[in-house]
């Protein structure tokens, strides 16, 4: 059978001369003699730092391409860099994967292989080469070392949260923090906590959608360029035997996807992240799959957030498959990989080399880690925690509202003395939502009242509709859906109100009677964020965005459209 790219570069019409000849720019004649062509999707950007070394990265792939006697072609895709862009990097996630998906079917592209590192990068590339499906495989751009300072090891993200948090209760200086900047990143990669980058690393795996083992795999270390060039020979055969997303991507991938976030405490941003690949292959998957699958499932790997170590270390102790051997039993064996075998298979003879990061089933950090889905009257349609990062005191409790309509509003009375709160008080952020931001941002583990931090307070209890960075900890709930800014229960909850948190019984609740909640106004500083934009992407967006417990993804690109082009070139 012709590839796909013949449709262009075959014939001997005037379109076909068109199409080849234009390409001859180094190219010999026989790259269009049926030659698998493979574009290597690049986010590499100086603007997403995390993703900077994945030109070389590509390098490699198209040296793996060449070898299995396939043609590379590089095609920078848009990139987004978590630390830089403004107002959030979720509020281009849909448009990168939309872009990623015209440009793989708009070229003649036989397969591709999707290069990607921060947070958002390879859940775009994902969604997008599901909707297409064409044959497609991700190499992870994988962690930085890790940095000391004052002969402390350093976690990205977490330990800015702490550090900066220590300046605020005034146990270290301005100067020091600063001093800390030129540490924390010490080489190419993206964070070295079980964050979002890490986890969706990790969790490319288990979906089967990379080489086996090289998720992990530290960004500076030789062994990524190896894989990444097995990846390219990888990619070559895959068109050759036809195998797509669709049939690597199962039902039962995203299950043991479900587990293995549970067993490396990954980032509560996995859970719409899921959701949204799944959404696009049609795989019926839902958040409370998370909590049903995942809530039991023991917290094996003692790593930043949720524990001491750095994705370095998890690498030295044997990495992810020594991890999941662990839980093997809990894993569906029909889910497949990018190679055709079954993903379990690849744990057969796996070894765990440090027991201090990788804990053994019966030793385990925690016995039940899993991402919990509570429900309630304050979030009708759920709303998540990950209790392997929070106050374990704190996963039942009662408590006061103090309510923040906005992050602004925070900003400005967040460290007021006169500020009407305790360590018992709940903090409540709202207007963070996907429309109402927009964006949903990483702003739910909102920083502590400074004068709580004076007095030694370092957790509360804090509720938001929007989302926190997987390096974040604390006693946080999160994705409340409905928003606040679409006039959700969270918009109705007044500073005072009393606030019912019960992570065990699964409920998030206001301690108010039924007829008095639903009587109330939305307040209007709550809901005003909410005023529809009038042009350009966010428009769309605001327009035509789920909630968090479906993804967020745009409505009208949920599912998939295939490969096939509407019309003709001309």
């Amino acid at each position: 059978m012709a590839p796909r790219s013949a449709q262009w570069y075959g014939g001997d019409d005037r379109d076909g001369y068109i199409h080849r000849a234009w390409m001859r720019r180094g190219l010999p004649a026989d790259a269009f003699d049926g030659r698998p062509h493979i574009a290597i999707l690049n986010t590499a950007s100086d603007l997403t730092p995390c993703n900077a070394h994945l030109n070389e990265v590509s390098r490699s792939v198209a040296n793996g391409v060449h070898q299995a006697g396939g043609i590379p072609l590089d095609l920078p895709v848009l990139s987004l860099g978590e630390t830089l862009v403004r107002p959030t990097a979720m509020l281009w996630r849909n448009m990168a994967a939309m872009a990623i998906e015209e440009m793989i079917r708009a070229n003649p592209i036989d397969g591709v292989v999707l290069l990607g590192g921060c947070d958002k990068t390879i859940p775009a590339l994902l969604m997008g080469a599901a909707s297409v499906d064409l044959p497609a495989v991700v190499v992870p751009g994988g962690p930085m070392l890790t940095g000391t300072f004052r002969g402390v090891p350093l976690g990205c993200g977490t330990d800015v949260w702490r550090l900066s948090e220590e300046v605020r209760a005034g146990t270290l200086s301005a100067t020091e923090f600063r001093k800390s900047e030129s540490s924390m990143i010490r080489s190419r990669g993206h964070c070295n906590t079980m964050g979002t980058a890490s986890t969706m690393g990790l969790l490319a795996e288990v979906l089967g959608m990379t080489l086996p083992g090289i998720a992990g795999t530290p960004a500076p270390d030789s062994r990524l360029l190896s894989s990444a060039h097995e990846t390219g020979v990888l990619a070559v055969s895959m068109v050759a035997e036809g195998r797509r997303p669709s049939t690597v991507m199962s039902r039962a991938s995203f299950l043991n996807a479900i587990v293995a976030l549970a067993a490396i405490g990954g980032s509560t941003n996995a859970v719409v992240h899921l959701l949204a690949i799944a959404g696009r292959l049609g795989i019926p998957l839902t958040q409370d799959d998370f909590d049903r699958v995942g809530s039991e499932v023991p917290l094996l790997v003692d790593l930043q957030p949720a524990g001491r170590f750095l994705m370095e270390d998890l690498f030295r102790a044997g990495g992810l498959h020594a991890v999941l051997r662990e839980v093997a039993d809990l894993l569906d064996p029909s889910a497949l990989t990018v190679t055709g075998e079954p993903f379990v298979s690849v744990l057969d003879g796996t070894e765990a080399y440090d027991r201090e990061v990788i804990r053994p089933r019966s030793a385990p950090l925690q016995p039940a880690a899993g991402i919990a889905v509570l429900y309630g009257n304050l979030a009708p349609d759920g709303a998540v925690i990950k209790p392997a990062a929070a106050t374990p005191s704190l996963l039942t409790h009662r408590g006061p509202a103090v309510v923040f309509d906005s992050i602004e509003d925070l900003h400005a009375r967040l460290d007021d003395p006169s500020l009407p709160v305790t360590p018992d008080s709940v903090l409540v952020l709202r207007g963070c939502g996907p429309r109402g931001y927009p964006g949903m941002p990483e702003v739910s583990n909102l920083p502590l009242p400074a004068k709580l931090l004076e007095a030694g307070v370092r957790d509360m209890v804090r509720i938001c509709d929007g989302r926190m960075s997987g390096t974040a900890y604390g006693t946080v709930v999160l994705h409340v859906t409905p928003e606040a800014a679409l006039g959700g229960p969270l918009a109705k909850v007044r500073t005072g109100d009393i606030i019912v948190l019960d992570v065990p019984n699964r409920r998030l609740d206001v301690d108010i009677p039924a007829d008095e909640l639903n009587a109330r106004e939305p307040a209007a500083e709550a809901v005003k964020a909410f005023a529809a934009p009038t042009r350009g992407w966010e428009k769309l967006y605001v327009d035509t965005v789920g909630q968090a417990n479906t993804g967020a993804d745009l409505d009208f690109l949920v599912g998939g459209s295939g490969d096939a082009v509407s019309r003709e070139s001309h």
